[in-house]
């Protein structure tokens, strides 16, 4: 993810923010610019006065959500339902009156808008009608399972809560579990439905992932039921990606996202260590290229590799396990490489 300042004093501000830290004026995020866009709204005591704010954009106003304090993006004053674009993705929200429920809802959405951010750098639909499919669509809902329908992505409120997706996370041995990912997984069943299912490149898809066709209920139970297989690590990128080929897909899409963007934070922060591979007296920064549209998949690899190894040193120097538990081997390379593919395609 990019860096955001302040559109008034150029202050660095958060994806989050809603108003700059320095100059008090209020900010909202703008989907069809991704950036930050001045707002009308009140300012904390102390900040500078009213004459001294650059004008509101026009035409413009926070999300209705915002005053839940769960949404800071914006949308167009006098929209029919004054929901922003992410937020109008929501069929269901966690039930407010329940102890917890609004918390739960805040930290949904934040992990839900950075997935949004993603589809829309990279270029994709948030509709698949033109391939037959319907709108990305979200529910958010209590006792439900977590997973993908038709369209719908649906994650049940529990996994907003530490302890017990902590306690998911050892009992399914999944070190990386967090909403976003979830977010991201259910996000890849979408996206095989709507650019890869009904497309040309789906015999290339079985090259890579196998045949989707073998009984799918039948391969999760199987995967549950039983330790995943020796040597998954040769061929997928974590354990449930061996249960079946649409599992493999999603866990591999969710990856990609997860590279894209860490690797597009990295350079925007100035902290990526790709100065390793030059020569003494090299210059940073190095020419910048839109990580989302414009590099090879190539080129991310070689970028990506040397920033995992970093994050890893950095981890174990303040005690803890690496921060990227994971393997790129030959074959896992090769399916990251056809997600690749995939998502410049369409774009």
């Amino acid at each position: 993810m990019k860096s955001f300042v302040c559109p008034r004093c150029r202050y660095k501000v958060y994806f989050e923010s809603v108003s700059c830290v320095r100059c008090g004026q209020a900010v909202g995020f703008q989907a069809t610019t991704l950036s930050m866009v001045a707002l009308e709204a009140p300012v904390k005591a102390g900040a500078a006065p009213a004459k001294a704010r650059i004008p509101a954009a026009k035409g413009l106003q926070y999300c209705a959500n915002a005053a839940h304090k769960v949404c800071n993006w914006v949308t167009t004053v006098g929209d029919a339902n004054g929901l922003c674009s992410a937020c109008d993705l929501n069929r269901t929200i966690p039930n407010l009156s329940e102890p917890g429920g609004l918390a739960a809802w805040r930290d949904l959405e934040h992990a839900k808008k950075r997935l949004v951010y993603s589809l829309l750098r990279l270029g994709l639909p948030l509709d698949a009608g033109a391939s037959g499919g319907g709108r990305l669509t979200f529910d958010f809902a209590r006792d439900t399972v977590t997973g993908h329908i038709d369209g719908v992505i649906t994650i049940d409120v529990i996994e907003a809560d530490a302890v017990e997706r902590e306690r998911q996370r050892q009992h399914f041995g999944e070190p990386y579990r967090a909403l976003l990912g979830h977010l991201r997984h259910e996000s890849g069943h979408f996206y095989w439905m709507a650019l890869v299912e009904t497309s040309p490149c789906l015999e290339e898809f079985r090259k890579v992932f196998g045949d989707e066709r073998k009984d799918y209920q039948a391969a999760l139970a199987l995967h549950h039921a039983n330790v995943p297989p020796v040597d998954w690590q040769v061929r997928h990128v974590s354990p449930y990606a061996s249960s079946h080929p649409w599992e493999d897909w999603a866990e591999t899409w969710a990856h990609y996202l997860h590279m894209v963007d860490a690797l597009d934070t990295a350079e925007a922060e100035g902290m990526e260590p790709r100065a390793a591979g030059f020569s003494l007296g090299a210059i940073w920064p190095f020419k910048k290229n839109d990580l989302y549209r414009d590099e090879t998949f190539e080129a991310l690899m070689d970028r990506w590799v040397p920033l995992t190894i970093a994050m890893n040193s950095i981890s174990r120097s303040m005690g803890h396990d690496d921060f990227y538990p994971f393997v790129i081997t030959a074959a896992v390379f090769d399916k990251l490489a056809f997600v690749h593919r995939v998502i410049r395609g369409q774009a």
